[in-house]
Order: C-alpha cells, then structure tokens, then sequence
C-alpha cells in the first residue's frame, strides 16, 4: 500500500493511501473463484479445499456456483474442442475484472498425450494470468499459485492480452 506522511512529523500523522492500493488490497483479499475441473485436476482443487489444507478458507475464498458472482476461474483438467465455447462463454459472463488460473498440465498446455480433440492450452480460447504445473499438482501448488494472483492483483500487474484469444478454435492435426 502506498502510504504518504504530511509535514513529516512522526505523531499524527494523517495517512493517504491511494485508491488503486485500497482497491487492490481489497479484491485480493476477496477472490470469488467458479471452478471448470474435469478432470484428475479437480479432485486436487477438491482436496486444497478439504480440512487438511483449507486453502480457499486460508484465502478468504468461497467457491461460487455462478460466472456471474465470480471474479477467478480455476480452469483444472483437460478441455476438449466442444467445451472451449462453453469455457469462453463462462469467462465472458465474468464481471471486470476477472482472473484465470491454469491447474495443471493438461489445462496449461494439454497433457502428456496431445490428440486432436483437446485443447492444447487454455490461453487459447480465455486469458491465463498464473499457470499451476503439475499432473496433477499437489495442493500446495494450488495455494502457491493463488498467493502469486493475490500478489498480482495487489500489485496491480496484468500481463495477460486479450487480443490473439479464439473463441471457438478449430481441430488441428496432431504430429
């Protein structure tokens, strides 16, 4: 947070933060996530929310079943070519401003095994701002990769452009 003195006395000090510092502060600190797990992925999202780890209860998180009261999208698992529009339609129903998490290396950069049906990578289709690795990653992983977004979004950094996304990719040959 970005915090200024005035007169430069150290008792009374009337403090200013600035609004992108408040804000920023604020919706890192109240990430609604709507999960797309299809996978071996989900069921380690499943478990990151368990009483072992209570990661989304450590992250002031709450799952929401909604794209409409959600603001993160934990995309775990693998995507076919069919699911991409549904996936693309889901973001677009997000409200601004929204974030992506990749689980996973099926998610982030389509599996082991690529074939002609899935998705070779979830940036494809909607943007990614912290990929997770792993097949499937643990959940620590998960929490480390939710600790970076919240560092991200306190920072007020967005890398991700929104510009060579396809919303409905087309089927191509595998090698």
């Amino acid at each position: 947070m970005v915090v200024n003195t005035r007169n430069g006395n150290k008792r009374g000090n009337l403090l200013e933060a600035t609004q992108r510092a408040i804000f920023g502060w604020a919706r890192k600190s109240s990430l609604w996530p709507m999960t797309f797990g299809l996978a071996c992925c989900a069921i380690e999202m499943m478990s990151a929310s368990a009483a072992n780890y209570d990661v989304m209860e450590r992250s002031g998180m709450l799952f929401r079943p909604s794209p409409r009261q959600s603001d993160l999208m934990i995309v775990a698992g693998s995507v076919t070519l069919k699911m991409a529009p549904v996936l693309r339609r889901l973001y677009d129903q997000m409200p601004d401003p929204k974030w992506v998490i990749s689980m996973g290396s099926c998610a982030s950069a389509g599996g082991p095994y690529p074939t002609y049906s899935h998705l070779q990578g979830v940036d494809k289709v909607v943007p990614v701002d912290v990929y997770v690795p792993g097949c499937p990653p643990v959940p620590e992983a998960l929490f480390y990769g939710i600790l970076q977004l919240q560092g991200m979004i306190q920072r007020g950094d967005r890398q991700v452009k929104e510009a060579p996304i396809d919303p409905e990719p087309k089927l191509q040959p595998t090698r």
